[in-house]
């Protein structure tokens, strides 16, 4: 696979994420469902425009030069850090459609996250940087889908961090 082909795909795959993200996010009547899947579906259609940015300019030079790319999603060290001090998002009742929702969408950034895995894998050494960081960051997005589904579903865990043991209660 070449850079140019890896980028198309890229592009579509982003725009399928979107489209994903864009569906479910009417589907919670909690304000902080709907605000975590705009601001990733949001995120998502940034991946696609710099994407696309990046085919105008291989078009344009027979190259691309790698931009810095922004991210809602804080680095994972700052996560662990700062655990601890998190407030929970959901409280009370949370609708079934609502879990469907987190689930279909952790199974769509674990899917993102193999996905890059596997271009990272299949493109030359010297143009991997480009997608190393989207690798980077749908991990960052799996975490936060992650633990707000954990969350919702009251299991103890939030950031893979449990919340309380009974056994030492």
């Amino acid at each position: 696979m070449d850079l140019k082909e890896a980028i198309v795909i890229a592009i579509e795959f982003e725009k399928g994420v979107v489209d994903v993200y864009d569906q479910y996010a009417d589907k919670f009547e909690s304000e902080v469902g709907q605000k975590i899947f705009k601001a990733l579906g949001k995120e998502e259609v940034d991946h696609a425009a710099y994407l696309e940015a990046k085919q105008a300019q291989w078009q344009a030079e027979g190259k691309v030069t790698l931009d810095e790319m922004d991210t809602i999603v804080p680095g994972a060290d700052l996560l662990t850090k700062h655990v601890g001090k998190l407030a929970k998002s959901f409280s009370g009742e949370v609708k079934e459609s609502e879990i469907d929702a987190f689930k279909k969408a952790l199974q769509m950034e674990q899917e993102a996250t193999e996905f890059y895995k596997d271009l990272v894998g299949k493109l030359p050494k010297e143009d991997r940087g480009l997608f190393e960081r989207f690798l980077e960051i749908e991990e960052g997005h799996e975490a936060i889908i992650k633990a707000e589904l954990d969350n919702v579903k009251g299991l103890g865990y939030w950031f893979d961090f449990m919340e309380f043991d009974l056994e030492s209660a």
